[in-house]
């Protein structure tokens, strides 16, 4: 992913972007026109995101490398989001401020996963809901464990991927805790609900709290916490996703 979709129109990354290649063939359309004008195979979607993916990224960038984590200064910060945003890093930044984050890493990410992530699939989803059911999520445990690497400055929290081992059983690649008693929980109805969506194309059954049909209107998401998912209808606002439409279009 590398951009925000808002009704088909595409804003793009400016740095690190992966797209297909549109040979108009086997790829006949880019992701961004299929979903805007609905040539897609219209089937009912679960679509969602983390709440703090660039996380995972960021420690793989910086804190694992010899470099180590951004330094906590303003300098140093911009310079790790014009790695994302180029000459915008100022902007950026005065939306982010470095003030108010523990650390210039978790700065770094926050602006990171509502960049390349977030809004991308808000975008996506405000696309996608013209056309089918669309249930979607944000996975929302703080506390996640960690299956991939090493413990670095900062809490991964619900870091990329970090939702695969509630769904899945993942091999174990560094030491971690185990899931406790709550997230053990989440697990299982985050279970219900995949089986639900495959077998019926609805995640909603006996045992497991109500999802909601996504409404553009209202934008809601199920907020897959512990112990028990709820709705969460303040997802486009706490990922900046107004700020970043503006900015990406204006380049």
């Amino acid at each position: 992913m590398g951009g925000e979709l808002r009704r088909g129109r595409a804003f793009s990354a400016p740095s690190g972007s992966r797209a297909p290649n549109i040979d108009g063939e086997f790829f006949p359309l880019s992701l961004n026109t299929a979903l805007a004008t609905g040539q897609f195979h219209q089937v009912p979607v679960i679509q969602g995101s983390n709440h703090d993916e660039w996380r995972l990224f960021t420690a793989l960038d910086f804190d694992l490398t010899p470099a180590g984590p951004i330094a906590d200064n303003e300098a140093a910060y911009e310079a790790a989001l014009a790695t994302l945003v180029g000459p915008a890093a100022p902007l950026v930044a005065a939306q982010y401020p470095l003030a108010s984050f523990p650390s210039a890493d978790i700065a770094f990410a926050t602006a990171g996963t509502d960049l390349i992530f977030a809004c991308p699939a808000l975008g996506a989803d405000l696309s996608m809901s013209q056309f089918v059911p669309l249930s979607t999520y944000e996975f929302n445990d703080e506390n996640a464990p960690q299956d991939f690497l090493h413990p670095v400055s900062f809490p991964y929290a619900a870091a990329h991927a970090s939702e695969l081992q509630y769904l899945f059983a993942l091999p174990v690649t560094v030491p971690r805790p185990p899931l406790n008693a709550r997230q053990r929980q989440l697990s299982r109805s985050m279970q219900h609900y995949w089986t639900n969506f495959a077998k019926f194309g609805n995640p909603n059954g006996p045992g497991v709290p109500v999802w909601q049909e996504f409404n553009p209107q209202v934008g809601n998401f199920q907020s897959l916490i512990p112990s028990s998912p709820m709705q969460e209808t303040d997802f486009a606002a706490s990922h900046h996703c107004a700020f970043w439409a503006a900015l990406l279009s204006a380049q």
